[in-house]
Order: C-alpha cells, then structure tokens, then sequence
C-alpha cells in the first residue's frame, strides 16, 4: 500500500504488531465511501488508544487523492491505497453490483440520486477528470492482527453494504460511538 507521500508500506506492517480495524473503500469519489468515512471519523483516537487497535482505511486510487479525502472527510487517522487493488483481490472483493434490494447502510445519509449527482460534480470538478479507483470495485472491513490473525472479514456485496462502524468497533474491543445528532437520554 501507499501512504499519503507516496511511499510503499508493507501490508502486514499495518497489523503485524497490534490489532487493526482496516475498512476498504470502493473510491474516494463514491458518495456512500465518503459518508461511511465521514462517520468514521468520528471515532475518538482515544477510544482506539484504550483498546490498543489502529483504524485504517484502504482506497483504491492514487495516494495524491488521500490528502484531499482526508480533508472533505475530515477523517483524522490512517489512510492508504491499493492503486492496483492487490490486496481487494487476495481478500476476494468483487466488482459490480450485487442484490442492493435488503441493504441499506446506517451512515449513509444521501438518495442514490442526489449522491451519486455530488459524485459526479466532484469528478468534474476536480485538478484531473479521475474517478479515483475503479467505480466497479466493492470494498469490505476486515479485523486483523496482531500477527496473522483475522478476526472478522465483511466483504461488501454493492455500495450501501457497509459493516455498520459500531458493530465492527465492538468486535475489535473499541467503545462504540453515537453516529446520531439527537441529544442521548440518560434514565436514571
């Protein structure tokens, strides 16, 4: 993988000494990715410290698009590509769009239309006309390491087939987060 500058980082270096969180995204351009990251994001670096696991997402474009995505996202912590998708084909990740009509991901916020409408502006709109990754790529999460060891593997089935980020969170032994803008109530 690369990482933002453009230098090449083993793989199992991401997970060989601590447990990590890796989620793969389908590009930075899909308007389900950017949600998904967006949520992500809110993930408090100390819920990770406590646990001891590193959060990880993985794209499929070229690293000069990290930067950038990191920014709109305003996702805080690791980001790397797979500009030639190695590691979403060893992990068996497909391409094409499968049955969407049960799915339905939690941090999703926009309609198909109006989403993929913002994804299109941003590609126009962007220093080189750049899908950023191949539209066709799915991604998945996957619970990994220390070591080899693989705890969980999700393999996303179409766009909107995230792993919900508070069920990927309990099975890695992090504190789950509130994704939603309503005050909590505390019954006591």
């Amino acid at each position: 993988v690369l990482n933002a500058d453009g230098r090449s980082v083993p793989f199992q270096a991401l997970y060989g000494q601590q447990k990590a969180i890796v989620v793969f995204v389908r590009n930075f351009l899909c308007y389900t990715c950017k949600e998904y990251v967006e949520d992500l994001a809110k993930v408090p670096k100390a819920f990770l410290q406590e646990a001891n696991v590193r959060l990880i997402v993985i794209g499929q474009s070229s690293y000069h698009h990290i930067k950038p995505f990191c920014s709109l996202t305003g996702y805080t912590h690791e980001m790397y590509v797979d500009p030639q998708r190695e590691i979403y084909k060893m992990l068996g990740m497909k391409r094409g769009e499968g049955n969407n009509t049960s799915v339905r991901s939690p941090h999703v916020k926009s309609n198909m239309l109006l989403g993929s409408i913002r994804s299109i502006w941003r590609a126009m709109t962007g220093p080189a006309f750049d899908f950023q990754g191949d539209p066709a790529q799915q991604g998945g999460a996957l619970i990994v390491g220390p070591g080899n060891e693989v705890h969980f593997l999700h393999l996303d089935k179409n766009r909107l087939d995230h792993i919900p980020i508070n069920t990927i969170l309990h099975l890695a032994g992090v504190k789950t987060v509130n994704f939603s803008n309503k005050p909590q109530i505390i019954d006591i």
